[in-house]
């Protein structure tokens, strides 16, 4: 199980996605996202979190180089700000404003919308890259169990694609990555 503070957390998610992120080897293979390759998965992990952060709580990260010409050096930078933000003690007292999710802890924010990204999306990277990357089977419960919920409106935001059934005794990832419009068995056909 991972760690619950969100500075904890974001450490052994995103340190995990660093791992994947050094170890790629070709940035063009194909990804599990309709349209992406190994690529795009760390540049939209680098390029939404900003936007969020500058319009809800007026916090600008650093940026660093672009996706396009030094992808480890852009995730590297973006996990060094989000770590560091997190670390601070005076992040716990501060609030991120949203029109669509309301006023809620800057720390949980990071961790419930940006954190539970970069866990889902280390699967895709690794499958992307031919990288082997389980992912932790209580956190895969504890979302699928938070989100399931919230289906048709997470549909409807256009973020996921259609439900892929999985067998019933299918295990925690691949329950979620199904949920998440993922096929669980991408990866050993590409």
């Amino acid at each position: 199980m991972l760690p619950s503070d969100p500075a904890a957390r974001h450490r052994a998610v995103a340190g995990a996605f660093t791992d994947l992120v050094t170890a790629t080897r070709s940035w063009e293979g194909p990804a599990p996202v309709a349209g992406w390759v190994a690529r795009d998965v760390v540049g939209h992990l680098v390029e939404w979190l900003p936007a969020f952060l500058a319009g809800g709580a007026a916090i600008e990260l650093p940026t660093g180089p672009p996706v396009g010409e030094d992808p480890v050096g852009a995730w590297q930078t973006a996990y060094d700000a989000v770590q560091a933000l997190l670390d601070d003690p005076a992040t716990a007292g501060r609030t991120l404003s949203n029109p669509h999710i309301g006023d809620i802890p800057l720390d949980v924010a990071i961790d419930r919308f940006y954190t539970s990204d970069v866990f889902m999306h280390a699967w895709d990277l690794a499958a992307a890259t031919g990288q082997l990357h389980e992912l932790d089977a209580d956190t895969c419960a504890e979302m699928l169990a938070g989100m399931e919920p919230m289906e048709e409106v997470m549909r409807g935001s256009g973020q996921y694609g259609p439900r892929v059934p999985v067998p019933d005794d299918a295990s925690a990832q691949d329950r979620l990555l199904g949920f998440i419009g993922r096929d669980p068995s991408w990866a050993t056909r590409a």
